[in-house]
């Protein structure tokens, strides 16, 4: 009998706001360690939380997004535990009265196929500090580094809905661009601002019960929790076909051996001695604050990638390039109100500048990174449409815009790139049809295909300037056929 892998997540992600979530301390990424630490978010005694505003308000709005349940008033709670980057023994989260409840997030799984996603709660919190193991083994100590401690962190719980590693994959990656595109989480994994707790277990194809839940943490890319669910659906499958026993426990991932390794066997709720923050009131959501914020909501990539397909006839391989990025989708449309050719300027933008950035800039690049300008794109296409430049002179025009951020007409115009008229082509035609006497003779026994030849060698004596449109005609005219 077959296996089937069953997958949740705990999604955490930092939210995008100047200062921690109950105190004033920055939250800028890479400043001195624990330079950004205060009474408040040390924990010390005497000391009192105020919530952040804007991180309610951001959180609000990523709830909204995801259609979640949402009460007309919440709280916080103490999550009790004991860990060297917790400096008050607790963390201040929600428990009894989550911010949202019951919502859902549909994955795109390639080719029009979509899957909606269960979304159990949505919660406010705030993040821990963060430990520092120094790589030297003669070492015997760890450093800790509490900057991190106290940034507003929001914790979004998928249902255990995914049931594949191409189903997690489209779940990670859509929800990175689902933060940016609200822009209320920068979403950078590689600074901690966004986190994948894998939650996952195995259970025979076709039954309903749910088996042994496993969460595991350290996972600090979308490759490593990729390969974590590999191993970990091996482990578990295994352990079940030798009728050995599974547990419900946290287990962390080794980078090094490629493996899990047990931490703890998984705690309840009730191990971590939850109980109402004293020292904060309710948190009362007004229904006019809700349609406020709800106004505010963008169109999110998965609509507008839908958008792009149905509307302007886009394919899903291009589409899902335009929306990767919540800039891109914008650059787009930007040159699209300047030029209605949909699939032209998504051709350009697509292969020609997307290709650049990606040569040039780093993970975090952004076409508004780019000299180009919408303005610039959409008059490039445009001269092409009107044949004011050839495709191939086009490319050239990409680069030396690239390079200088100069509109397309004036390049044109100062390396004198426009087409060659009927009066120059016609001494090129000549030359060719002269010095490829072997062609000439197949085309006028009625072997046409020599004429594809003839008109590349064309464009290589003009070195692009002719439009393969007006040779054929004179070619034609010429070999008089």
């Amino acid at each position: 009998m077959s296996w089937e892998m069953v997958i949740g997540f705990e999604v955490h992600t930092e939210l995008k706001t100047l200062t921690k979530n109950f105190c004033g301390c920055s939250t800028e990424f890479g400043a001195p360690p624990n330079s950004q630490t205060c009474p408040v978010c040390l924990g010390m005694p005497g000391t009192l939380p105020v919530l952040n505003e804007a991180a309610a308000e951001l959180a609000l709005k990523c709830a909204l997004a995801l259609q979640c349940r949402i009460p007309d008033a919440c709280a916080f709670d103490r999550k009790n535990y004991y860990y060297p980057d917790l400096p008050k023994n607790y963390q201040i989260s929600q428990h009894h009265r989550h911010l949202g409840r019951d919502g859902h997030f549909d994955i795109d799984l390639g080719e029009g196929r979509t899957k909606r996603i269960g979304i159990l709660d949505i919660h406010l919190e705030e993040d821990a500090g963060k430990n520092i193991h120094p790589e030297d083994s003669d070492v015997d100590y760890t450093l800790v580094d509490l900057n991190r401690a106290g940034t507003p962190l929001l914790e979004i719980v998928s249902a255990p809905d995914m049931r594949s590693k191409d189903e997690a994959l489209a779940f990670m990656q859509g929800m990175r661009l689902f933060l940016e595109y609200l822009e209320i989480s920068e979403a950078k994994m590689q600074e901690g601002r966004l986190r994948f707790e894998l939650n996952i277990s195995v259970r025979r194809a076709g039954d309903e019960k749910l088996g042994t839940k496993v969460e595991i943490k350290n996972l600090n890319s979308v490759s490593v929790v990729l390969k974590a669910i590999d191993h970990e659906f091996e482990r578990q499958t295994r352990a079940l076909e030798n009728g050995d026993e599974l547990w419900q426990e946290t287990r962390l991932w080794d980078e090094a051996e490629g493996i899990t390794r047990s931490m703890r066997r998984k705690e309840g709720s009730s191990d971590y001695r939850y109980f109402p923050e004293p020292d904060l009131v309710e948190w009362h959501i007004a229904a006019e604050r809700k349609s406020a914020v709800a106004a505010t909501l963008p169109e999110l990539p998965l609509a507008r990638k839908r958008r792009f397909m149905q509307a302007l006839g886009l394919s899903d391989y291009d589409a899902g390039l335009l929306t990767a990025r919540r800039e891109t989708a914008e650059y787009y449309e930007a040159a699209l109100a300047l030029h209605d050719n949909a699939k032209g300027l998504a051709n350009w933008i697509t292969s020609e500048l997307l290709r650049a950035l990606n040569e040039t800039g780093g993970e975090d690049a952004r076409v508004t990174d780019l000299k180009v300008t919408p303005a610039a794109v959409a008059e490039l296409v445009r001269m092409i449409d009107r044949e004011e430049i050839t495709g191939k002179i086009g490319k050239q025009v990409v680069k030396d815009m690239l390079e200088t951020g100069e509109m397309p007409s004036a390049i044109v115009e100062k390396k004198g790139l426009k087409p060659l008229d009927e009066g120059s082509l016609g001494p090129v035609i000549d030359e060719v049809l002269a010095t490829n006497p072997g062609p000439v003779e197949e085309i006028k026994a009625g072997k046409m295909k020599a004429m594809g030849f003839l008109v590349g060698e064309i464009m290589k004596r003009t070195k692009g300037k002719a439009n393969p449109a007006q040779v054929q005609p004179l070619l034609k005219s010429k070999l008089g056929i």
